[in-house]
């Protein structure tokens, strides 16, 4: 069967981990996430170091274990914003191309941080529509690590890194590792943030996808974007108490994570 849609999940280097073991519990999420597929012709590549220990996974996935060091500038500390972006956009990136240089036929490629959970309808509708650009994540999920509320997000492909899907050649990817530019890297496979101009500016613009598509967990020790509950991030703004009806907007964004919604995005009906 051709392949339809493939998951590109790149995982950190051991050494840029609070707790191994977390980074375990969430990855094991994630693929089970990503194996609930309503349907056959998607596959998964997980890039870890060599010495990563990972989580069992079923059929559909593979490893391609790298040798790239830590990420030095993981932690943002005293230097400058962009200059640790620019260092992590890096250290994805690369992880990145090398998934998929060695994924081969790809069909559409769908780049997954490896906390974040992805709708199972993805792979049919991708498989139903198999011509077009791709597709950017315009309504999402954001939900509290391990809680019951989540908060419905309208601009979710400028929030969260899992957000795009976009047909495999359109990356226009070198034919080796050693021949890809830094930019390219950093700019294309290692950040969400620039892919629409990118694409729109070459006449092969995305579409937001028509349906809720992914979930982006927060709120936990090993979120490297430092992002906060949805408490924090959303409610808890001074502003808002002259604003009563943003608050009451935000208020109404709010939802409880429903037995249907569990089936959807985290797996519960997978035997992971």
């Amino acid at each position: 069967m051709k392949n339809i849609l493939t998951f590109i999940i790149p995982v950190r280097h051991p050494d840029n981990a609070i707790d191994w073991n977390q980074i375990k519990i969430k990855l094991r999420e994630t693929i089970r996430s990503v194996a609930s597929q309503d349907r056959d012709g998607w596959k998964a590549v997980i890039v870890a170091n060599d010495q990563a220990e990972l989580p069992d996974f079923p059929n559909g996935f593979e490893v391609k274990r790298v040798d790239f060091p830590s990420n030095q500038l993981f932690k943002q500390g005293d230097i400058g914003k962009e200059e640790f972006y620019e260092a992590c956009r890096f250290d994805k990136g690369r992880r990145v191309l090398a998934g998929m240089l060695y994924a081969g036929d790809m069909g559409h490629v769908m780049i997954v941080d490896d906390d974040d959970l992805v709708s199972r309808h993805l792979t049919s509708f991708v498989g139903s529509n198999s011509g077009e650009n791709g597709w950017y994540i315009r309504e999402g999920y954001i939900w509290n690590d391990g809680g019951m509320l989540m908060y419905h997000y309208s601009d979710f492909s400028h929030l969260c890194g899992t957000s795009h899907i976009i047909r495999a050649d359109l990356y226009k990817l070198p034919s080796s590792f050693n021949e890809a530019e830094d930019t390219y890297i950093r700019h294309v496979l290692g950040s969400h943030i620039f892919l629409h101009d990118e694409l729109d500016s070459s006449g092969t613009p995305l579409k937001p996808l028509p349906f809720f598509g992914a979930v982006y967990r927060t709120g936990h020790t090993e979120a490297h974007s430092r992002s906060r509950t949805i408490l924090g991030q959303f409610f808890l703004k001074k502003y808002l108490l002259k604003d009563p009806i943003e608050l009451y907007r935000r208020i109404s964004r709010l939802r409880i994570k429903t037995k249907q919604v569990e089936d959807e995005f985290f797996g519960t009906g997978s035997k992971l």
